[in-house]
């Protein structure tokens, strides 16, 4: 056991349910929720040092300049101009398109506060890519990484977004109050 699982299972205590299919999934968006604190950066990290697989995540361009662009990129970053009047989805998009391998981690809360609803675009960059999502909850309530079978977005926004997030239900983030309840399937 090397020593990232060693501090990540046996000092921190967690836990890994699920498995991101890394032989036969090579791009997804993977949606992590609930995103509470700083905290779930690093938890990341080890579940990307746990799993030895990349995942990576997009900044603005302005990140990956001197002193520290080479450490985002490193760590499987890509950058994004997010000036206005940039189709965005379309932007991410075309870095799938480019990449062998991409698995793009996001939190759809868009803040570590409290929210009622997730943003949407996850889904419009998984169609527009033509990539599946994964779920991903990190639930510091039980110290349990769960993660789901990659789930393909059909062309019912509704449905697909309440299956989605229905895997949240009940997930406590690290700073409870703040958590994303998800929403039931009715």
């Amino acid at each position: 056991m090397g020593l990232g699982k060693f501090v990540f299972y046996k000092v921190m205590g967690w836990k890994i349910v699920g498995s991101f299919h890394q032989d036969t999934i090579k791009k997804s968006v993977i949606i992590v929720v609930p995103h509470t604190s700083w905290h779930d950066f690093y938890i990341g990290v080890f579940i990307r040092w746990t799993l030895n697989i990349q995942i990576n995540f997009i900044a603005k361009k302005e990140l990956f300049k001197w002193p520290f662009g080479w450490y985002f990129k490193w760590m499987g970053g890509e950058s994004i101009d997010r000036t206005p009047g940039q189709n965005k989805v379309e932007a991410i998009a075309k870095i799938f398109e480019k990449k062998k391998e991409f698995r793009l981690s996001l939190s759809p809360e868009g803040t570590r506060k409290k929210v009622e609803s997730l943003k949407t675009g996850y889904y419009y960059i998984a169609k527009a890519a033509n990539v599946p999502i994964i779920c991903c909850a990190f639930d510091w309530g039980t110290k349990t990484v769960r993660i789901a079978e990659p789930y393909y977005p059909t062309n019912d926004l509704e449905a697909d977004i309440l299956k989605l997030e229905s895997f949240f239900i009940g997930v406590e983030g690290k700073e409870p109050h703040y958590s994303y309840e998800g929403k039931k399937i009715i």
